[in-house]
């Protein structure tokens, strides 16, 4: 199975990022976790993303805050998909973030989720890797039904305790 890259501009994103290793281990999917600043380690984040495919991985996500600079920096050496986490933080409480993260030029595509969208940036990699891995599908197949139920779950409960 492939892996995931995980990549946050600085140490203060993991306890956003840590729910994305949290899902992804959830599902059994391999992954790594770094630290790359697309502006203080330049080198270091381009040489990770020109062998990200060589290395083993399938996806990479890309948390930062602020400038956000890193999925653009990541996905323009990559061919892999590529997943921005805009992270809250500063004065603007994400919205920079978002916008820097989903605003790409043509052709370097970056698929961005919420503003601290961890959770949600693991399970669309998930997706990409069950497209040729059919017990990956089951399981996210097992987790929505599962979801479902909470939610049909918490209504019961609701009903019983307003409609008499």
């Amino acid at each position: 199975m492939k892996k995931i890259g995980i990549i946050m501009g600085s140490d203060s994103d993991l306890p956003t990022v840590s729910k994305a290793a949290d899902t992804l281990r959830s599902f059994g999917v391999p992954y790594e976790v770094h630290v790359f600043s697309a502006h203080r380690t330049p080198a270091e984040a381009k040489e990770f993303s020109a062998n990200a495919r060589k290395s083993g991985f399938g996806a990479i996500i890309a948390a930062a805050g602020m400038a956000a600079h890193l999925a653009g920096a990541i996905a323009a050496n990559t061919t892999l998909p590529v997943i921005g986490i805009p992270i809250k933080s500063g004065n603007l409480n994400g919205i920079d973030a978002l916008l820097s993260t989903v605003q790409m030029p043509s052709g370097i595509p970056v698929a961005t989720v919420a503003i601290d969208g961890a959770v949600n940036a693991a399970l669309l990699c998930v997706q990409i890797l069950a497209v040729t891995d059919c017990e990956l599908a089951q399981k996210l197949d097992e987790k929505r039904r599962a979801d479902s139920q909470k939610v049909l779950d918490k209504n019961s409960a609701i009903e019983a305790q307003f409609n008499i």
